[in-house]
């Protein structure tokens, strides 16, 4: 514990605010305790009593760079010198650097791309893409995904927490059972038999609701927080293949998995697929400023041609937020960090390895460069987990637990259900690992009692 950054009563107007005037996300807002930022510095956030927490989860698996990197900083003060904003349907020089980098670092040939300022915006514009282009409607989703908040979004994923407004929910939306292989809906034995049994599934439903009315396929390149539901072997390419059958498009939504989480620019480039649109968001700026955006194939860039782009958001292709992106991207590539999320990615995995003959309670560790999670179970020849998919308040205490003794020992990221995330800052050492899975064993002991 550090010295005091400012007095307790300049403390309690700081965490006052916050708390009587805004809302927060995904909580009931009376007993909230959030962690009160003051500052934050590569892997490391700092609140104003100075207590240090290991960020392990990137907060939103968004800040890839680690926090405070100056280069962007710096770009942007630049920017907003010569100009902070212009109507969308202008040029400026950060907008093209930008479009022109995306398109030689996207996986095939994706070659344009619209800009949006988040990931939910991009599935929703990637979607209205696909259903124009194809004069088609319908879109294959997965039930155990995220792709967004807004109606649209959150109606695509199969996340529980859009229950509170599936009256509402935006229509024709077909969600699929996930090549879950750990847990598999039809028992295979092995990621080959789940990987042929569930793509034979998705294709039967294709088949169901009539292949001619199925725009798209919206899967994420690699999962995120539905439980980082790792895709079997030959998965990506039987759905591609089925995608090709029936002329349906690929979507990939790298909002989370894209801009090196993974150990690859994007998920998807772990399987060997091209996509005909990508969305992205997140890691394009590290979240040091809200920027997203599509990238779709020359095929669809060449319809709009001579046909009019019927999108257009107010802050798109914002030059404040691209030349952030372009910052990025330059200190993804001469920092090494895509490289470095692979080698770690790998340590992660044996110390998890050796995590889990320490732990009995660790059923299975699901991970990719560095987005993964550990899932906890009660007991491991059942798979019983430690709380169910979707859990009640009631069934969260263990893990309720589990989450509180992180955070006590320094520690920020994401438990959920029976997930503890890892997935910290792309610049991350094996030293910062080694703190970090230390907090998470701590933790997990405790559960185990």
């Amino acid at each position: 514990m550090q010295e005091e950054i400012v007095s307790q009563q300049e403390k309690d107007v700081i965490r006052k605010n916050s708390l009587d005037f805004t809302l927060f996300s995904w909580s009931k807002q009376a007993g909230l305790n959030p962690i009160n930022v003051h500052h934050a510095k590569g892997v490391y956030l700092y609140d104003y009593d100075g207590k240090r927490y290991l960020d392990f989860s990137s907060q939103l698996m968004n800040v890839n760079i680690g926090h405070g990197h100056p280069a962007v900083r710096e770009a942007v003060s630049r920017q907003m010198e010569e100009v902070s904003y212009v109507y969308p349907g202008m040029i400026t020089k950060a907008r093209g650097e930008l479009g022109k980098k995306l398109s030689e670092i996207t996986p095939g040939s994706l070659t344009k791309t619209f800009f949006t300022l988040g990931g939910a915006e991009s599935v929703e514009n990637a979607v209205k893409i696909a259903r124009i282009y194809s004069g088609r409607f319908k879109i294959i989703t997965f039930y155990q995904s995220f792709h967004g908040a807004s109606y649209g979004a959150f109606s695509a994923g199969g996340d529980p927490r859009r229950h509170a407004v599936d009256s509402q929910a935006a229509p024709n939306f077909i969600h699929v059972e996930n090549p879950y292989c750990y847990r598999c809906p039809w028992n295979s034995q092995t990621p080959g038999e789940c990987s042929d049994i569930c793509s034979a599934h998705v294709e039967r439903v294709i088949k169901y609701e009539n292949p001619d009315s199925v725009a798209a396929i919206l899967f994420e390149g690699e999962s995120g927080t539905s439980g980082c539901i790792k895709y079997p072997p030959g998965y990506w390419q039987k759905i591609k293949a089925i995608a090709d059958k029936y002329g349906i498009l690929i979507i990939s939504d790298e909002v989370m998995s894209g801009f090196g989480r993974t150990g690859k620019m994007f998920g998807i480039d772990h399987h060997g697929v091209e996509p005909d649109i990508l969305c992205m968001a997140k890691g394009l700026t590290s979240g040091y400023i809200p920027l997203g955006g599509i990238v779709v194939s020359e095929k669809i860039a060449k319809h709009f041609d001579n046909n009019p782009l019927p999108l257009g958001l107010t802050y798109s292709a914002h030059p404040v937020a691209c030349a952030a992106a372009n910052a990025v991207i330059d200190i993804y590539e001469k920092e090494g960090l895509v490289e470095n999320a692979a080698l770690m990615g790998k340590y992660i995995e044996e110390r998890v390895g050796e995590l889990k003959k320490k732990h009995i309670s660790i059923g299975d560790y699901r991970n990719t460069g560095l987005l993964g999670c550990i899932e906890l179970v009660k007991n491991r020849e059942t798979k019983e987990p430690m709380a169910p998919w979707n859990a009640k308040p009631a069934e969260m205490e263990i893990m309720n637990r589990v989450a509180a003794r992180i955070r006590e020992l320094g520690m920020f990221t994401f438990v959920r259900w029976n997930y503890i995330f890892t997935a910290p800052p792309l610049c991350i050492t094996k030293e910062q690992i080694d703190e970090g899975l230390q907090i998470i064993s701590d933790a997990i002991a405790l559960a185990e009692k």
